[in-house]
């Protein structure tokens, strides 16, 4: 087999009335051109994946600008939710339904001969991602579907790589980590793809290959050291994907970048942003 697909990730689209200023790029230009560069990509992709965070608040009328910039996109898109999203906001602006707006987007289809997964990771109010037991179910019944065909799994949070305390918003929660990896041995899965990070980062995960993109939005510089903060610089980027029988082969199209500073955040700053995020919610 050869199928060639695309991986965006982090779009952070916000809708324009909304003034955002917690916006640190324009991403409705690069979303808008990043689109414009998958149409002219021979061969034509089968599909693209789009690994959360695809608006910067949730809302619908942010998911609503995200489909008016899909109209007349006639490639399959493959949606996951991330932290920066809502369940209500995703259903109601860019599926157009109310039903079910509180459930996990958790579902899989084939797509030219790949069985494609998603999870939902998103932890309403947290930054870091988690799965709950129905979603271990639906991913065993999952898994046991189409034996035949590779998999591939679309989750906005990436597995923890290791258990550092300090780092567990990066990913998914260590207890969903410990069954994930349970769950997933001898199964013949051929990638992982995330987002969160910001960063284009490649790991082999218990056998797996595990593919996190930077994104559209802003790029994590990976040269500043990650003690206690994080440095957001200008950077963008996707990724062409093929699947052969010999294996999966992802290259990255960084988009041009000055790696200008757009932001640094500290570990007490990300846990105020949590805290302050659940405070509105219960209010």
């Amino acid at each position: 087999m050869k199928t060639t697909f695309v991986h965006i990730t982090d779009l952070h689209v916000s809708a324009p009335e909304l003034m955002d200023s917690k916006l640190r790029s324009d991403t409705t230009t690069t979303v808008r051109k990043v689109l414009g560069m998958i149409r002219q990509i021979e061969p034509r992709p089968a599909f693209v994946i789009a690994s959360g965070d695809l608006t910067n608040h949730g809302d619908a009328a942010s998911f609503r600008a995200l489909a008016g910039m899909m109209e007349g996109f006639d490639i399959p898109v493959v949606w996951a939710l991330g932290n920066h999203d809502t369940r209500e906001g995703f259903y109601a602006g860019l599926l157009g339904s109310t039903d079910s707006a509180d459930q996990t987007y958790d579902h899989h289809q084939v797509i030219d001969g790949i069985h494609l997964i998603t999870l939902d990771t998103s932890n309403p109010l947290r930054i870091g991602g988690h799965l709950v037991e129905a979603q271990f179910n639906f991913l065993e019944a999952a898994l046991d579907a189409h034996p035949d065909l590779p998999k591939i799994l679309v989750m906005h949070h990436a597995p923890a790589l290791d258990q550092d305390p300090d780092w567990e918003w990066e990913g998914l929660s260590f207890a969903a980590t410990d069954r994930l990896a349970e769950m997933l041995k001898g199964r013949q899965i051929a990638g992982i793809f995330s987002g969160h990070i910001h960063q284009d980062r490649f790991t082999h995960w218990h056998g797996i290959p595990l593919i996190v993109g930077m994104g559209l939005h802003a790029a994590l510089d990976p040269l500043h050291p990650m003690v206690d903060s994080i440095r957001s610089v200008q950077g963008t980027s996707f990724s062409l994907c093929t699947l052969r029988d010999s294996g999966l082969t992802v290259t990255c199209a960084p988009l041009p970048s000055d790696r200008r500073e757009l932001g640094i955040s500290t570990i007490e700053q990300l846990q105020a942003y949590e805290a302050a995020r659940a405070a509105q919610f219960a209010a």
